[in-house]
């Protein structure tokens, strides 16, 4: 893409703190009824180490350079909400697994680097439609995450809490310190995630459909041992980079976590290596956009049906004046009927204006529904409809597909309706676990990730 510079570009940090956004109108923003206790929760957070470190930032920034000029694939994938019920090292051990899984596929199919972000050790906060909630002819406040208030639908509960942002800053730096382990410490090795990989197709309805790269990767591997690539001799065949990411929603955690990198003099919100601005919370003017333009982490955008092109451009001037690549990824979620209609023009136009951004398709959050038996539930075909969709408009548009970005669990959970084990409506209240969205199981996410890697092969045709 152009290195062309937006004429109507102003430098980053200019009229900017980590609290300007205080100037703001602010959506999605708890009440806090006690001020005080809101001040010295942010006190204690902001004397706490950082979770994350400038130079990662920097390096995650590098990586999603390549992605703009074509080069690697992004998988971002995790909770819809973290949860401090649901924390464990299982739970942490699984998921990273299966995004390694997931990853080794696209790698292989898409014949380039995948990078790997976790929507974990920070993925607490969520927006909500409401802010109040009914049952049973009760009303109380929503629940927002539990870095807010509780799942419990009581009036004590549902209250905001300040002393929740400890807590989920404490159990942040548990869940980095197991994944920083498990990505240095030999559980990424390339040939046990493959082995892992040959048991899902084995054990697969679809098996017959997989063995072939399963095979291929099989090869690929043993011609490599052959010739002294192994991980004793290669680190990279042991060790994996894995960045964390989330939502910029609740700021006055984000702000507490925003430290001045020694090194540069930059500012990073340390609670993450790359964090997000949801589709309601992107106003021009908005208190979550004010935030995220002065940190120097890379960031993202999701970008919602009703965005125009014209809206869009501006938002990108904002948030990348100086064009830099890497720095920007723009997260499509239009839903499966309309991902080609509402994408294309935006796509095209981000294109014409030589805007360098990273492209990434989530497929989960236009898809939502509610099941016959009343749950919130989401259908496998309609997220693969959308990530089909995704890749048709950047074949069209003669753009890069950057990556994909789903809401999955290592459990083997019954939230999604579909997949090759055909989860049905009758078999959601089996084990149906989350706090707020329904999530892709173990199962389904790597299913996915071979029917992307089927995608990604025909950009090299």
């Amino acid at each position: 893409m152009s290195n062309q510079t937006p004429k109507a570009a102003t430098p980053m940090n200019e009229n900017w703190s980590p609290d300007s956004w205080k100037t703001k109108p602010a959506q999605q923003l708890p009440d806090y009824p006690d001020p005080a206790k809101l001040q010295w929760a942010e006190g204690v957070i902001g004397d706490m180490p950082p979770l994350v470190f400038a130079g990662e930032a920097r390096e995650l920034k590098q990586q999603l350079a390549t992605v703009c000029a074509g080069e690697a694939f992004v998988l971002q994938g995790g909770d819809c909400a973290e949860s401090f019920s649901e924390f464990g090292a299982n739970k942490i051990r699984d998921t990273f697994r299966v995004l390694l899984q997931m990853a080794i596929v696209m790698t292989f199919g898409g014949v380039m680097p995948t990078i790997k972000m976790g929507r974990m050790a920070g993925q607490f906060a969520k927006p909500r439609s409401s802010d109040f909630e009914t049952q049973d002819g009760v009303e109380l406040p929503s629940y927002r995450g539990d870095i807010i208030n509780k799942l419990e639908f009581t009036e004590e509960g549902r209250v905001p809490d300040p002393e929740r942002m400890i807590r989920a800053y404490n159990q942040s730096a548990a869940t980095l310190n197991l994944l920083r382990a498990f990505a240095r410490g030999g559980y990424a090795d390339l040939n046990e995630v493959h082995r892992w990989n040959l048991d899902f197709v084995k054990d697969s309805p679809l098996s017959e459909r997989y063995e072939k790269l399963a095979d291929d990767i099989d090869r690929a591997l043993t011609f490599m041992k052959a010739c002294g690539i192994t991980g004793e001799k290669v680190p990279t065949m042991r060790e994996t980079d894995f960045f964390t990411c989330h939502e910029a929603l609740l700021l006055p955690y984000e702000q507490a976590m925003t430290r001045v990198d020694s090194t540069t003099g930059d500012y990073y919100d340390t609670s993450a290596h790359f964090l997000w601005i949801g589709a309601r919370t992107q106003q021009l003017d908005g208190a979550q956009i004010e935030f995220v333009r002065g940190i120097k982490n890379p960031i993202g955008m999701k970008c919602p049906p009703d965005l125009d092109s014209d809206t869009l451009l501006r938002l990108i001037d904002i948030l990348n004046p100086e064009n830099e690549a890497g720095r920007l990824s723009l997260i499509s979620r239009m839903g499966a009927g309309q991902v080609e209609d509402k994408l294309s023009p935006l796509v095209r136009k981000v294109k014409e204006e030589g805007r360098n951004v990273v492209w990434i398709c989530d497929p989960m959050h236009g898809n939502i529904e509610k099941s016959a038996s009343g749950y919130k539930t989401r259908r496998f075909d309609n997220i693969l409809a959308e990530v089909k969709g995704f890749f048709n408009v950047h074949k069209a548009e003669g753009t890069h597909p950057g990556g994909v970005h789903f809401e999955m669990t290592g459990q083997d959970v019954t939230e999604c309706i579909g997949g090759a084990r055909a989860i049905k409506d009758v078999d959601l209240s089996s084990r149906y676990h989350t706090a707020c969205d329904p999530r892709l199981n173990a199962n389904q996410a790597l299913e996915l990730a071979f029917l992307v890697a089927d995608e990604l092969k025909d950009l090299h045709k």
